[in-house]
Order: C-alpha cells, then sequence, then structure tokens
C-alpha cells in the first residue's frame, strides 16, 4: 500500500473539539486514507457514510439529543462524504458545541458545497486540508527514487492518480474512465451547471494552454460565452481540484504584467486525457509544457503536504522576459525556470534579480527535480 503524507498531518491534528476537514479530487483515496486512521486508533471510533439515504437522514435538521444517541460513547467521528449531507456545517457545529470531548474527521469529495456548508458555522473550530493525487515523494518513498526516475515519462503522461499508477497496461481505460464518470461530477450537481458541452470545451482549451497565460476574453470570445461565465466556470472547477491558478508577480518592475494568471492541472493524465493525447515524450510538441505543468503540480503537492506557508507566482515583462515559477516567504524570492533538456542554459534576468530580494535561483530539469518536489 502506498502511504500518503498527510496521514501523519491528519493523526497529529486529532484534538477534542475541533473538526478535521478533508477534501481533494475524487477517486484520490480519501476514503481509503480515512479507513487507515480508523485502524489506528484505540479509541471507540463511529463510521458514517454519507453516501447510505439513512445516514444522510440521520445527520439532516438534528437535535444534539439525536445526536447524542447516534454517536453514544464513540470518541472518534469519522464521516466521509459529508457534502451529501445538507446542512452538515450546523450539524457539526452542534456535536463540537455539546459533545466538545469527541473528535471529528469529515471528508468530501468537493469543495463547493462542503466548504459553503462548514466554513461560517465552524469557524475557529476546523482544521483544513486537501488530499490530492499520489506525489512524487510518496511513491519516492513506496519504491525508491532510482524506480520514480525510471518512470518519470509515464508519470508526465499518465498522472498520479492511484487507480492509474496501480493500472499498469490499462491507463487509458483508467484515465477516461476517470473523466468521464467523476471529473465533472461536482460541478454538475451545483448551482444548476448543465451545459457539460461548454465545461468539456472549457477544460479542453485550458489544456492546450498549461504553461502558457490565459486570457479569459479570448476564452469567451472561442466559446461563444460571456467572460463572466468563463470565469465562473473556471472558479468551479478549481474548487473541483481539477485546475488550479497561478497569479502573475507584479510588485516592483514598471514594465510587469500584474493581472495575468495561468492555469495548470493538478494532474498530467487528465490534461493528457481531456485532449485524447498519450504520445511518448519524444513524439510531442507539448513536452515543455507536460514538463511545468508535472513540475508545479507537485510542488503544490509537496507544500500542502509538508505545511509550509509560501506565496507563488510566474514573472513576466511586456518585453518578453519571464520565469517560470517564483515563491515568496517572509519577502525573500525563490525563482525557478523547468527545462526538459538537461543541456539547456538558462540566465535569470537582471530586470528581475535587481529588484527583488533574491535567496535562490534554480533550474529544474530531469536530472534535479527530486530536490524540488522532495
Amino acid at each position: 500500500m502506498i502511504d500518503r503524507k498527510l496521514f501523519q498531518v491528519l493523526k497529529s491534528r486529532i484534538k477534542k473539539g475541533k473538526v478535521i476537514i478533508l477534501t481533494g479530487p475524487r477517486q484520490v483515496g480519501k476514503t481509503t486514507l480515512l479507513r487507515e486512521l480508523q485502524a489506528s486508533f484505540s479509541e471507540k471510533t463511529l463510521w458514517l457514510n454519507c453516501d447510505e439515504p439513512d445516514i444522510r437522514k440521520y445527520l439532516t435538521e438534528v437535535t444534539s439529543t439525536q445526536l447524542g444517541k447516534l454517536i453514544g460513547n464513540a470518541t472518534i467521528i469519522l464521516i466521509d462524504e459529508a457534502q451529501r449531507v445538507k446542512n452538515i456545517g450546523l450539524t457539526l457545529k452542534l456535536l463540537i458545541d455539546n459533545f466538545p470531548d469527541k473528535k471529528v474527521i469529515v471528508t468530501g469529495s468537493s469543495a463547493l458545497e462542503l466548504s459553503n456548508e462548514v466554513n461560517e458555522p465552524l469557524t475557529g473550530r476546523k482544521y483544513e486540508f486537501n488530499l490530492l493525487p499520489i506525489s512524487v515523494g510518496e511513491m519516492v518513498d513506496y519504491s525508491s527514487r532510482i524506480e520514480e526516475n525510471r518512470l518519470l515519462e509515464s508519470r508526465l503522461i499518465y498522472g498520479m492518480y492511484p487507480e492509474v499508477i496501480l493500472s499498469e497496461g490499462d491507463e487509458e481505460i483508467t484515465l477516461r474512465n476517470i473523466c468521464d464518470s467523476y471529473l465533472y461530477k461536482d460541478i454538475f450537481a451545483y448551482q444548476d451547471v448543465r451545459k457539460s458541452e461548454v465545461i468539456a470545451a472549457l477544460l479542453e482549451a485550458l489544456a492546450l494552454q498549461i504553461g502558457s497565460e490565459v486570457s479569459y476574453q479570448e476564452l469567451a470570445r472561442l466559446l461563444k460565452i460571456d467572460q463572466a461565465t468563463v470565469i465562473r466556470y473556471i472558479d468551479l472547477l478549481e474548487k473541483s481540484f481539477v485546475v488550479f491558478r497561478l497569479r502573475a508577480l507584479s510588485r516592483n518592475v514598471r514594465n510587469e504584467i500584474a493581472k495575468s494568471r495561468k492555469i495548470y492541472f493538478y494532474d498530467n493524465g487528465i490534461r493528457n486525457a481531456l485532449i485524447k493525447n498519450y504520445q511518448p515524450m519524444s513524439l510531442r510538441s507539448d513536452m515543455g509544457a507536460l514538463w511545468e505543468n508535472y513540475l508545479v503540480s507537485e510542488r503544490k503537492k509537496y507544500l500542502i503536504y509538508s505545511q509550509k506557508e509560501v506565496n507563488t507566482f510566474f514573472w513576466r515583462t511586456s518585453q518578453q522576459q519571464e520565469i517560470d515559477y517564483i515563491e515568496e516567504a517572509s519577502g525573500v524570492f525563490d525563482a525557478f525556470e523547468f527545462k526538459w533538456s538537461e543541456l539547456k542554459k538558462v540566465k535569470f534576468p537582471i530586470t528581475f534579480t535587481q529588484n527583488y530580494p533574491i535567496k535562490n535561483t534554480s533550474v529544474i530539469n530531469p536530472a534535479t527535480y527530486f530536490d524540488f518536489v522532495l
């Protein structure tokens, strides 16, 4: 079994009077992780699966007396697929307020309903974590750096979903099933979003633009919808853990492009499935973009699982000077350039290095990437 980095993080945060909220894409192993946590506890636990209609009924518009009867003498309550319960936030608040000696862990496949439901009722009473597809760090712990380096091209093409990793030889079928069955499920169940063909076309357009700046106006023109709808749909895709945005850094240099953004996919395999391109890296025209998407998404996992707080950006000027990826912590910057070819020479723009307090500049290629993602 592939051990997840969040296991120990969650174990260390389980406290009386607090709710742990675990969200993430469908099919990344949230229920499996919750079961592993349950098995590790010596205290009495109660498992509530909200896919079951009767469980949803028990947790909807419930009184503290009814809750007390439901949880009994269990110390730890584990609630899976909690976004399926209407007003789950109020139920969780009632539970914590009336039974402060209980510990609660909640999972949800979507941040759409769950975040809206729990944010206000559970202010000051919760810890939130995201579980994403398997990380390079988790695979290195499972096998070795040598093995993971051998599989690098496969990871760039097929991605890191658990089922894909465990379905050697059937990666394309597995990815197609994830895209067809799960990718849009939360979006179409939310706020009356019915234009599946527009969402699909938007995702395909974004898949073809990874590593490039994205214009909402151009997307609106391409899809023949208004710009506000484009922004709304991208926001929904982000809250469903399909894509995420990286904004431009703009503080000191007059010609910096301030309001631009790049959009990356959480998983390379999903991106390639959307455009139906599984060609090997040697035959691809988008290998640089694939490498960039892979590194930015893996770095995001690393930062989440190691609980490091940094601000992240890319940088570009109107004169086409650019840096692929930047992190800022305590006012100091680390700058990174991503190159698939190990022979590429890189010089960081003086315009950037002379205007910002720089700690490190690094070129990340297949020979150096472990230092970036582990």
